[in-house]
């Protein structure tokens, strides 16, 4: 893997931060959703929180700090998913959508989840131990 040193250039942030845009304006014209603003502020908030972990994490700079921060993002990628299921649930959303929507979040979720494992094995612990 070739050295990162903006966490704008990870693959993983790139396709979080396509997802939380995916997901705002398959819901932004949706009446219901509009309504629930708890519901929109709480799903919003998770999707954001997904990309913004992986940031936060990336920038202390060490791998047993960035990867609790993903750690945190596998949470909120969770949580959005529980979230996509209460919108299909409340008939917010098709079901079409939401099994898009899931999916997408689970393949973000997956390639974390193999991005922690790379981070556990290898020998180089973050900038500062370069």
């Amino acid at each position: 893997m070739a050295t990162v040193y903006r966490f704008e250039d990870l693959e993983i942030w790139k396709k979080s931060k396509e997802f939380d845009k995916n997901l705002y304006h398959s819901i932004k014209d949706i009446d219901l959703i509009q309504k629930d603003f708890r519901f929109k502020s709480q799903i919003l908030a998770a999707s954001g929180s997904v990309m913004d972990n992986i940031a936060e994490g990336f920038e202390k700079d060490n791998n047993k700090e960035f990867i609790a921060f993903l750690l945190i993002y596998k949470g909120s990628a969770g949580e959005v998913r529980s979230q996509i299921h209460r919108a299909i649930h409340r008939e917010y959303i098709s079901q079409e959508l939401g099994t898009d929507l899931i999916n997408n979040i689970t393949l973000i979720s997956q390639s974390i989840a193999s991005f922690i494992n790379y981070l556990k094995t290898t020998e180089i612990k973050g900038l500062k131990h370069k």
